[in-house]
C-alpha cells in the first residue's frame, strides 16, 4: 500500500475543518432568521445541523493532529446574501453542503488505497453529506412535486 502525502491530506483536512466551522456559524445564523408558522421545526433542524458541523470539525481537527499537523484557525467562506426567506436560506445551505461534499471527495482521492482509516472516514462523510443534500432538496420541493 502506498504512503499518503501527509502535507496534501492535512491541507485537505484543514479545508474541511474550515468549511465545517463555517457551517456552525452559517446554520446558527440561519436559525435566528427563521420566522413564520414553521419556525420551530426548521430552527430545530438548523441548530441540529450546526451541532453536526461542530462534531465534523472536531473529527477533522483530531485527524489533522493525528497526522502531526496543526489545525487551521480559519473559518471557511461565509455567504451573507441578506435574503432570509426560508427557500433562499435552504438554497444557500444546499450550496454549502455541495461544497462540503466536493471537499470530502477530494480527500478520498488523496487517501484511496493508501489509508483505510482515512478512506473510511472520507466515505462516511461523503455518505452523510449526500444525505444532507437529499434532505435539503426535498425541503425545497413544493408539496406534491415528484
Amino acid at each position: 500500500m502506498a504512503e499518503i502525502d501527509k502535507k496534501a491530506v492535512i491541507s485537505a483536512l484543514d479545508k474541511i475543518l474550515e468549511a465545517e466551522l463555517a457551517g456552525v456559524v452559517r446554520y446558527t445564523h440561519y436559525s435566528f432568521m427563521i420566522f413564520g408558522y414553521n419556525r420551530i421545526p426548521i430552527v430545530s433542524w438548523l441548530r441540529g445541523q450546526a451541532g453536526e458541523s461542530m462534531a465534523h470539525a472536531q473529527e477533522a481537527g483530531e485527524l489533522i493532529t493525528s497526522l502531526g499537523g496543526h489545525p487551521s484557525l480559519g473559518i471557511g467562506h461565509l455567504l451573507e446574501t441578506h435574503k432570509h426567506d426560508i427557500g433562499q436560506i435552504l438554497a444557500e445551505a444546499l450550496e454549502h453542503e455541495r461544497e462540503g461534499l466536493a471537499q470530502y471527495h477530494q480527500l478520498l482521492k488523496l487517501v484511496e488505497g493508501r489509508s483505510i482509516m482515512l478512506e473510511e472516514y472520507a466515505r462516511k462523510m461523503i455518505a452523510e453529506e449526500e444525505g444532507h443534500i437529499c434532505e435539503v432538496e426535498k425541503m425545497l420541493r413544493k408539496p406534491g412535486e415528484i
